[in-house]
């Protein structure tokens, strides 16, 4: 027997299972990957070496009004780490700098003031003076003109106004953005829902080119790039995190050329090949990110590639705040099938594109392809409702993909976190 443990909110759950069973263990070689520096160092000589552009405290220098783009409470973002170096240089550039942190929710729910101090600590919340963007705030948001793909490019006004716009994030793969980082700090960060929903429609979503790992003609990358450099975004430091969460690897400057050196070291890391199985266990990498169902869609998209048609996913998530979206939840128990769901999806025009309807039609197709056993903190009936199965441990998932597939002798492949891995066929 091969005894594993996987993230399960902030702690690990583990299980054991027959060593023949497993076809292999997908995981990235950031796990081995280790930094020469200390994580304030990585940051500070990443800010040292800007790539494509001036140092930040350069590009401070006489500029009063400054907007530093934050990421939100679903993101393990090192804010600790990142913010205070950022704060540091643009006051030593302009010490009379007016500074607003704006937190990038998208179309997230508003982040608490626990949640802030937990990001920035207690002096960073006292001290600096932080916005909450809302995504539905008209008065606080301006119309920019429009996007290649023909939607409404709508900022956050703070973002529009500042006469510098900097931002911080970090860069894992993407479920349908090819990965996160650069650009995503403004679209959806701090733009309006109509921008959001446009951006993450049927047509965009179903393109073969948006998916984990890629860029190139991805037409949700391109809708956000271009949002990023209209928006004058001119410097973000970003970081890629090793299991603790802390910088491995940072890169400063440009957009798009220090997003582009950060992604190029993600990719010789994260690259795993498919072992093709009848069931495939994976996770969302525990806390923060497994906080409810609607995250936990983006780790069942690596099980996804290497799972046999017809096979089981298990998706391990705790899931602590529920399905993470009405919408989201209500689309799934209100449909007679899935497949009748992503029917409607597909015929769904973009400026008609609802509220969670891309991480619907995701999980969607998913459960096309697959049957998705969860195991979770969510009650039996919700988890019934969005036509999963429910499971109350991993083994118990085991023995309903044992029923499900009616076999004993079923291959298995785990996931240990799959929001870290770019599984190619």
């Amino acid at each position: 027997m091969l005894n594993l443990k996987l993230p399960y909110g902030k702690e690990k759950i583990e299980f054991n299972v027959e060593q023949d069973k497993i076809l292999g263990v997908l995981t990235s070689s950031l796990s081995e990957y280790l930094a020469k520096e200390d994580k304030y160092s990585i940051v500070e000589n990443a800010m040292k070496n800007p790539i494509g552009t001036d140092r930040l405290e350069n590009l401070a220098k006489e500029k009063d009004k400054v907007c530093l783009i934050a990421s939100d409470h679903t993101r393990p973002v090192p804010s600790k780490v990142i913010v205070p170096l950022m704060l540091k240089a643009i006051r030593k550039g302009n010490p009379n700098a007016d500074i607003t942190i704006l937190i990038a929710t998208g179309l997230h729910r508003t982040t608490t003031k626990d949640e802030l101090i937990a990001k920035f600590g207690e002096e960073i919340v006292k001290k600096e003076k932080i916005v909450i963007h809302d995504c539905d705030d008209n008065d606080n948001l301006v119309y920019m003109g429009d996007l290649p793909s023909g939607g409404r490019f709508i900022l956050n006004k703070i973002a529009a106004e500042a006469d510098l716009l900097v931002s911080e994030g970090f860069i894992e793969p993407h479920f349908f953005a090819g990965f996160s980082g650069g650009r995503k700090s403004v679209l959806p960060g701090v733009c309006a829902r109509e921008t959001v929903m446009f951006n993450h429609n049927a047509s965009f979503i179903n393109h073969q080119k948006a998916r984990t790992g890629v860029l190139e003609n991805n037409p949700i990358h391109a809708d956000m790039l271009y949002a990023a450099k209209k928006a004058n975004l001119a410097f973000i430091v970003n970081v890629i995190i090793n299991a603790e969460h802390d910088p491995i690897f940072a890169v400063a400057g440009d957009v798009e050329k220090a997003h582009a050196k950060g992604v190029e070291f993600l990719m010789q890391k994260c690259k795993v090949k498919a072992k093709k199985a009848d069931v495939v266990i994976s996770t969302n990498g525990g806390y923060p990110l497994d906080q409810n169902i609607y995250q936990a869609v983006k780790g069942m998209t690596a099980a996804e590639t290497t799972v046999n048609d017809g096979g089981c996913i298990i998706m391990v998530a705790k899931a602590s705040d529920g399905h993470g979206g009405k919408n989201f939840y209500q689309t799934f128990k209100d449909c007679d099938s899935v497949g009748e769901l992503m029917d409607k999806f597909l015929k769904t025009p973009p400026l008609k594109t609802v509220v969670d309807q891309w991480q619907s039609q995701i999980l969607a197709r998913v459960m096309l392809k697959a049957k998705v056993i969860l195991v979770s903190s969510c009650p039996k009936d919700m988890v019934e409702d969005m036509k999963m199965v429910y499971a109350e441990s991993i083994e118990d998932a085991l023995e309903k993909a044992k029923i499900i597939l009616n076999k004993d002798d079923f291959s298995l492949t785990v996931i240990p976190d799959g929001v870290s891995v770019i599984v190619e066929e």
